[in-house]
């Protein structure tokens, strides 16, 4: 269905995507930093027995950073996961008809939710300069939480992108 619904040319859901899709790609490269960050820190650890808290903390903020931004790459790419029985029995038209029930009902009333309560939650860290716990660990920890806004952000571009494909797909018939 991805195909027949990125057939339907417009411009704003055009830039939408391609905006999103290219933040991914750079955001990939932080994969390579995260394994990179994981055999340091295992070499470390159980090669000379000294591992680093900040390494540790790294790794759960590039795998987090990726996590968040990879799902407006896969709303874009229509590659997230789908358990859906009844999507599976439905005629194409119905397909698209129940995606956008899901997107309008569903998905964007929680995407909004998430979106505007993470909003204080970052101010709160940033107001008061959090950092780590751990005595060596990362500061700024008000930057890590700042990506949820905007990841969610992309994601809820993504989701209006993808609903506005779906209705000019189903006007087109």
């Amino acid at each position: 269905m991805t195909s027949e619904i990125h057939e339907v040319p417009n411009r704003f859901c055009d830039t939408i995507d391609r905006t999103i899709l290219g933040i991914g790609h750079v955001i990939m490269w932080g994969s390579v930093l995260l394994v990179a960050a994981i055999i340091i820190q295992v070499v470390l650890r159980y090669g000379f027995g000294k591992g680093m808290v900040v390494l540790e903390e790294l790794q759960w903020h590039l795998y987090g950073i990726g996590i968040m931004f990879g799902a407006s790459y896969a709303q874009v790419k229509d590659t997230h996961i789908r358990v859906d029985i009844i999507h599976t029995r439905l005629s194409p038209t119905w397909k698209k008809r129940w995606d956008l029930f899901g997107i309008f009902f569903l998905l964007l009333p929680f995407l909004i939710v998430i979106f505007h309560q993470s909003l204080d939650f970052v101010y709160e860290s940033w107001r008061v300069n959090e950092s780590s716990v751990a005595p060596l660990g990362l500061p700024y920890r008000w930057a890590i939480k700042g990506v949820v806004p905007v990841a969610f952000g992309l994601l809820i571009a993504a989701t209006i992108s993808r609903a506005v494909r779906i209705w000019l797909s189903l006007r087109k018939g």
